[in-house]
């Protein structure tokens, strides 16, 4: 009895031993992912909910493709990845479905998002002579993710191949890519509206004074709109169309000069396709509640900053990055609201993905910028 009990005792701590020591197998040092990653390019990727972008250290950005994959409903595999699966949306067969494997920011189909990744970073290594790229990855993260969260995109990358990956907040990410002094001392603000999150941060001296990360952003705006268009004229739009009516149509401001466009969509009293004209106006209307929410969400973050810092903010403005920053009339719109100086970025929606790219570039620099999986210092290379 006593010899069975001995046993039984250190079958579980065998095993436990034999997990322990796969893991450090797993992350020892080895000589055939050096010799790739000697070959390989370091790059930076703001990974979107609506765009993903692609930073190659030394070269700049060199993709910039829609988050969509089109997957055969039955293998799960992918037939299209980017672009060419977007052009697809609402026009598959019944055995192949389009969809984006990121949600508000964050992972919610990782073997998708690991075959897109996987997909990304060949097409950056395309002109390079390593046969099995083992990049250093540096991916923009929402600052309000949870650690299983943080730990899905850091899974995901390694998977797809990254030799080494860094994990930076988007918000810090946008502000290095802009061009803000945030190492200095003087407060600088960033506000990065992408596809699925929002994202504010006050920084001075490399760290962050008061954040804030909310889930309303570009693709709550098209939500918006195809809601309006149903329950005013009865006439349903596809996520498409309402994308395009907010890039065209969609203001924050009211414009000098008002415009129109017409609308086509299946009426849902009769059943067949129908065609509307739809004002600028209208448009505002329709997405006041969500610009209202995060220009509420930028106040609550500048009620908890110091009064020097915004007396800095009084001088240096209000950045504004992301591809949601491109509504029109937003930046004069936070002017009025905030009393304070907005202005756009260059470029806007690459900002992420710049600032990822210099993160790299110096890293001993920024090297404080990068998070961990659980409450620490990123792992130095």
């Amino acid at each position: 009895v006593l010899r069975l009990a001995s046993v039984a005792y250190r079958w579980p701590q065998s095993w436990y031993n034999l997990a322990v020591r796969e893991k450090e197998q797993a992350v020892a040092f080895s000589p055939f992912d050096w010799l790739l990653g000697y070959f390989s390019l370091d790059i930076g990727i703001d990974l979107g909910t609506a765009n993903t972008l692609v930073n190659v250290k030394g070269k700049g950005i060199v993709i910039q493709e829609p988050s969509w994959v089109a997957i055969n409903k039955r293998t799960r595999e992918p037939i299209a990845i980017g672009a060419a699966a977007k052009e697809m949306i609402g026009r598959t067969p019944a055995d192949i479905i389009t969809l984006r494997p990121l949600r508000d920011g964050v992972i919610s189909e990782f073997e998708i998002t690991q075959a897109m990744l996987e997909y990304f970073i060949a097409r950056a290594h395309q002109q390079s002579i390593v046969p099995v790229p083992r990049p250093r990855v540096v991916i923009g993260i929402p600052a309000g993710v949870t650690e299983v969260e943080k730990r899905a995109v850091y899974d995901a990358a390694m998977a797809a191949g990254s030799r080494h990956t860094y994990l930076i907040e988007e918000p810090v990410a946008a502000a290095l890519g802009a061009g803000l002094p945030i190492d200095e001392v003087g407060g600088s603000m960033i506000v990065d509206i992408g596809g699925g999150t929002s994202e504010v941060a006050i920084m001075t001296m490399g760290g962050v004074v008061s954040s804030r990360s909310l889930r309303v952003a570009g693709d709550e705006l098209d939500e918006d709109i195809i809601q309006y268009i149903r329950n005013k004229y009865n006439i349903l739009i596809g996520q498409r169309l309402a994308e395009e009516a907010k890039m065209t149509l969609g203001s924050a401001f009211p414009l000098k000069e008002e415009k129109t466009m017409t609308l086509r969509g299946r009426n849902l009293v009769t059943g067949l396709p129908d065609s509307i004209e739809v004002s600028s106006i209208e448009l505002r209307d329709a997405i006041s509640d969500s610009v209202q929410t995060i220009i509420d969400t930028i106040r609550d973050a500048l009620d908890e900053t110091p009064p020097e810092i915004l007396a800095d903010l009084m001088d240096n403005g209000v950045c504004l990055a992301g591809g949601g920053s491109l509504l029109q009339g937003l930046d004069k719109r936070l002017t009025e609201e905030l009393q304070i100086n907005t202005w756009l970025a260059e470029d806007p929606i690459s900002c992420v993905a710049r600032g990822a790219g210099i993160a790299l570039e110096e890293m001993d620099k920024w090297k404080g910028l990068f998070v961990g999986l659980e409450r620490k210092s990123a792992p130095r290379d």
